[in-house]
């Protein structure tokens, strides 16, 4: 356990939790100022999805991630920006001819994937290092195509953190950084408790940490009831924390959270046993990250 630890607050997602809970931030004036909330209470990184703001529905528009960035920044509140390059993976095969997708498929090229982060150059985005039964439907990132998306990442100098959902993704996640796809320390974040994914427990975390390389930086979230605990356990192996309404709507049973009540019970819970979270500033630095400005902390 580190004396110190990163925060991140994952503030909208992608999934249809608008209908479960009003506290999940739509447009991108939500989002923005859930953000800055987010950041205001401990959050040293914010991580971005973006939805339509008349439907609340997931969409990859980069004048909408434009707009949340630009809020963010002209508000003049330091917090790190993690903008998914996740989106657009959805396959739904169709009923009459399951060689093509059917309602509900959504897919991007690792171009149109990139476009927000190239466009927008935050200073970390994510690479989803795989394919996966991602509940009822197939979410795909095949490996060539995440060859091309880590080159694109790498070519305009943002950090990609590597989201595993099962730990034949953390394998090839490994196989970018030694294929040198990816620069400096790598960042690895373990998604547990999706189905069908890797479990939400301390055995499954502990694996995936052990087989990390020496030189990694790493967070773990869980989902739903999960999302404290594998906070915790992340924290206590080592670990960063994620925690936000992308992955669980609820501060405790029965009560819905804001973003910011996630976050703030998260920082009191870690500085109940003598645990500090990060500043934006203090996280750009142990992570090797650019500044908003361009430079290396």
């Amino acid at each position: 356990m580190r004396n110190n630890v990163i925060i991140t607050s994952a503030v909208t997602g992608a999934g249809e939790t608008t209908k479960k809970s009003s506290y999940v931030p739509v447009t991108p004036k939500e989002i923005a100022e859930s953000v800055i909330e987010s950041a205001k209470a401990g959050a040293a990184i914010a991580h971005i999805h973006v939805r339509d703001p008349k439907t609340g529905a997931l969409s990859h528009d980069s004048s909408l991630f434009a707009e949340v960035v630009e809020r963010v920044r002209d508000s003049d509140t330091d917090v790190i920006l993690n903008l998914t390059a996740g989106g657009g993976g959805d396959w739904i095969p169709s009923r009459e001819n399951p060689a093509v997708g059917g309602p509900g498929t959504d897919i991007q090229t690792p171009e149109e994937r990139h476009d927000p982060v190239g466009q927008l150059l935050p200073e970390i985005c994510t690479l989803d290092c795989g394919s996966l039964n991602f509940g009822d439907q197939l979410y795909i990132s095949p490996t060539d195509w995440l060859r091309k998306q880590a080159k694109l990442i790498q070519q305009c100098g943002v950090k990609p953190e590597l989201e595993c959902f099962d730990t034949g993704h953390l394998l090839f996640a490994k196989q970018l950084v030694n294929e040198g796809l990816i620069d400096g320390d790598p960042m690895f974040q373990f998604c547990l408790g999706i189905p069908w994914g890797a479990d939400c427990d301390a055995e499954t975390m502990l694996y995936m940490r052990e087989k990390l390389p020496e030189n990694s930086h790493w967070s773990a979230f869980g989902i739903g009831r999960h999302q404290i605990p594998a906070a915790v356990q992340s924290m206590l192996l080592g670990g960063n924390i994620r925690v936000g309404l992308e992955d669980n709507l609820y501060l405790e049973k029965g009560t819905l959270a804001t973003n910011a009540q996630l976050v703030d019970k998260t920082v009191t819970i870690i500085e109940n046993i003598g645990v500090r979270p990060m500043s934006p500033k203090e996280a750009r630095q142990h992570l090797g990250l650019k500044d908003p400005q361009g430079k290396v902390e």
